[in-house]
């Protein structure tokens, strides 16, 4: 049919070429115009034709439509990040402890480590890490209550007031009391419950009394992001703020631009990516609540350069993103002759998004004609974030001895990145 249809069209075309040429008087111009004027006319008529036509075929060709059913309109199928999220609390669910103790009642919440060997008991830090999970994934169905775990952390106070590690005793750190702190305040606990424990963080977080933690870029970020929820108008939130900014350091390798080690003081290490994401996030937010002046912006988006002058070529794999361990060490308040270790360890995937996610990231980026740059490592970082889970669990690699091979914190993180993630991709207006 399609050669017919060409023929059609010819056979149009040379119609009006030869009546034109019958009608148009001799006056016009002669019989080069007549010939002239009756090809033009021709030639078009006959591609017109032949586009019609081709117009036609086309709109024949096309699948019919889909009747569209009765009923209400259903939106497309789930898709992964939904299920993530789902599979991460059925999981907490079916992990959660419930220990009826003797000396502080009924403790509802999570150990450090998602299916650890033995009786799980609830400690503060994973107690504190599942609750921030569960208010980011908005599960309201009733198998787990937030007020259930807001309870559990208050239980789990130590005598003196604060939290600590499980690894920590008895002697309150600032971090993991500035993290329960924050966690509880995410819940909706009044800042005026807060206060006293505030107080008691805030005293404790000198360089006389915590030298180490005051030294610790890792502590520092912890306590400030942890305060400016807990207590934003806290007046020990722009000194901890000028620590940080003091102990950026000059890279070399980078164009001179101003990062992060893993210490606040000399020697403070090597440049650190998983640091200087940590000391742009809590700068970031320290911006929202304070103000900003133009030093600590300048060394906030010294940082953010920083991370976008990442030299890998695979952002899903380079080396900005390896997973990093640390060691903070104290004197013991019982025997200052020997140190309390505490083994901290990141997932720097996450770090790295959080901190390019941020809006003074994206805003330097543009600033800098740097978004397509900003772009490649946003989604870089995403997808080695996605890669490290199963079923919405993250597991830590087998590299090390320990035994916490699916640490709560861990978990919070990467789902915490991928719904920061998942929002900053979301477009409603784009078809």
């Amino acid at each position: 049919m399609g050669w017919l249809g060409g023929i059609g069209c010819a056979a149009a075309g040379y119609g009006v070429f030869q009546f034109l040429f019958q009608v148009l008087p001799d006056s016009l111009g002669g019989e080069a115009a007549r010939y002239l004027i009756s090809t033009v006319s021709g030639v078009g008529t006959g591609l017109a034709a032949w586009l019609a036509a081709a117009l036609v075929r086309a709109r024949t060709s096309e699948p019919a439509a889909p009747a569209v059913p009765p009923g209400p309109v259903t939106g497309p199928a789930p898709g992964p990040l939904p299920e993530v999220f789902a599979s991460a609390y059925d999981t907490l669910v079916a992990q959660v402890a419930v220990v009826d103790d003797p000396d502080r009642g009924r403790l509802t919440g999570w150990s450090h480590s998602l299916g650890e060997s033995g009786p799980g008991r609830p400690t503060s830090v994973g107690t504190s890490y599942g609750l921030q999970t569960l208010l980011d994934l908005g599960m309201t169905d009733g198998r787990l209550r937030p007020g259930e775990l807001v309870d559990t952390l208050w239980r789990l106070r130590l005598p003196g007031g604060g939290w600590s590690a499980r690894s920590q005793g008895a002697q309150a750190r600032p971090e993991v009391t500035a993290l329960v702190l924050g966690a509880l305040a995410r819940a909706g606990v009044s800042p005026d419950r807060l206060a006293q424990e505030v107080d008691r963080c805030t005293t404790a977080f000198t360089r006389e009394r915590d030298r180490a933690g005051r030294e610790s870029t890792h502590v520092v970020t912890t306590v400030l992001r942890g305060l400016l929820r807990a207590a934003p108008g806290s007046d020990a939130l722009p000194p901890l703020r000028e620590v940080l900014v003091d102990g950026a350091i000059s890279d070399r390798g980078r164009e001179h631009l101003r990062c992060w080690g893993y210490r606040l003081d000399p020697p403070y290490g090597p440049p650190s990516p998983l640091h200087t994401a940590q000391a742009v996030v809590a700068l970031e937010r320290a911006g929202r609540v304070l103000g900003e002046n133009a030093g600590v912006r300048a060394a906030r988006e010294d940082g953010v350069r920083w991370l976008l002058s990442c030299p890998g070529s695979a952002h899903h794999s380079c080396p900005d993103l390896e997973n990093l361990r640390e060691e903070v060490r104290r004197p013991r308040p019982d025997d200052p002759a020997h140190h309390e270790v505490l083994n901290v360890r990141h997932f720097t995937a996450t770090w790295i998004l959080r901190a390019l996610l941020s809006r003074g990231a994206l805003e330097v980026a543009r600033q800098d004609g740097l978004e397509g740059t900003w772009r490649e490592l946003v989604d870089g970082a995403a997808a080695a974030v996605r890669a490290g889970q199963r079923d919405g669990i993250w597991t830590w690699g087998r590299g090390d001895s320990t035994e916490l091979r699916h640490p709560m914190w861990m978990t919070y993180q990467g789902l915490s990145a991928l719904r920061a993630h998942a929002l900053w991709s979301y477009r409603p207006d784009d078809r």
